[in-house]
């Protein structure tokens, strides 16, 4: 480990706005370090409005891009987008998007960059999703920084969108339908132990890649059957076909305005990607924090569209 100053450093996390990132500016806010946010978003009443140093992520501008690196020690880079749209284009221009924010980092002088992934990313994974995080590890790794890449397992915490809307949706259908028999495992992960964990990886200087997984895995029927008991919904649990699933997501996403679920993912979570084979290294256990957090889970919808596809200003 460094002796990575927690009291007067500065540190920049890429969208201190959305989900992930705004965990892990807040916990190195309260480690005594400054935070620096690259955003393509205004706070809007965000909960860290006023409490970090808000830049333009632009790719457009590397010499903009690199002076808004400046002085950074550690770089949290959660950029990315859970699918392509034709707004914000596809995993070709993430990638090289990507490219573009770690040179401008490198040549900042930035210590460290944190590159964050997801379990199970590999070139020979079912879905480009996987397989362009298997291609954003090795960016980073070719970037000339310190880098250090975390792969997230079935990320969970206050307002996610798949445990949460999950239970959402338990609590207003008489009858759930999973896809296929629901034997599939999932292991989560409490997204503040991600974000703690991140920051023990940003001021470190080995080259590590490490998954983000929680101390418990599931058969994703147990995982939905524990969740429904839990919080008190009504709904039956009963496997069907994967089609049969993925068109039902697409009536609650019309009624929401939201995609609710794509193919893609229902192959994913099938195959059985989110999970780790390595020992955990995050401390929650599902079960704990569900119990004490029941009565909130699925109250309200948490939107991916409305978090991160609305319109830019």
């Amino acid at each position: 480990m460094t002796g990575v100053d927690a009291v007067t450093g500065v540190d920049a996390v890429t969208g201190a706005f959305g989900y992930t990132g705004s965990f892990i500016a807040e916990q190195l806010l309260a480690d005594g370090r400054a935070v620096r946010t690259l955003t393509r978003r205004q706070p809007d009443g965000h909960r860290l409005e006023g409490r970090v140093e808000v830049l333009p992520l632009r790719f457009d501008d590397a010499e903009a891009l690199t002076s808004a690196l400046r002085g950074v020690d550690t770089l949290y880079n959660t950029f990315w987008r859970r699918f392509p749209s034709p707004a914000t284009g596809g995993f070709e221009d993430i990638l090289a998007q990507t490219e573009t924010l770690l040179r401008a980092a490198s040549n900042a002088g930035v210590r460290r960059v944190v590159q964050f992934s997801v379990a199970s990313a590999s070139d020979e994974a079912p879905t480009s999703y996987f397989r362009a995080k298997a291609q954003v590890e090795r960016i980073a790794r070719a970037s000339g920084l310190s880098c250090a890449i975390l792969r997230p397992t079935l990320l969970y915490g206050p307002g996610d969108i798949l445990i949460n809307n999950l239970a959402w949706t338990l609590r207003r259908v008489p009858l759930f339908g999973m896809p296929g028999n629901g034997a599939y495992r999932v292991n989560p992960v409490l997204v503040t132990d991600l974000a703690a964990l991140a920051i023990r990886l940003g001021r470190s200087d080995e080259t590590v890649t490490v998954d983000g997984a929680g101390p418990d895995t599931y058969a994703f029927r147990d995982l939905a059957h524990l969740i429904r008991d839990r919080i008190r919904a009504p709904a039956r649990i009963i496997g069907v076909a994967p089609l049969v699933a993925l068109t039902a997501s697409r009536v609650i996403g019309r009624l929401t305005g939201d995609v609710v679920l794509i193919r893609d993912e229902i192959t994913e979570l099938m195959a059985g990607l989110l999970v780790s084979g390595d020992p955990a290294t995050c401390p929650t256990r599902f079960g704990d924090w569900l119990a004490a957090n029941g009565s909130s889970v699925g109250r309200h919808y948490s939107s991916e569209v409305a978090r991160n596809y609305a319109p830019l200003h």
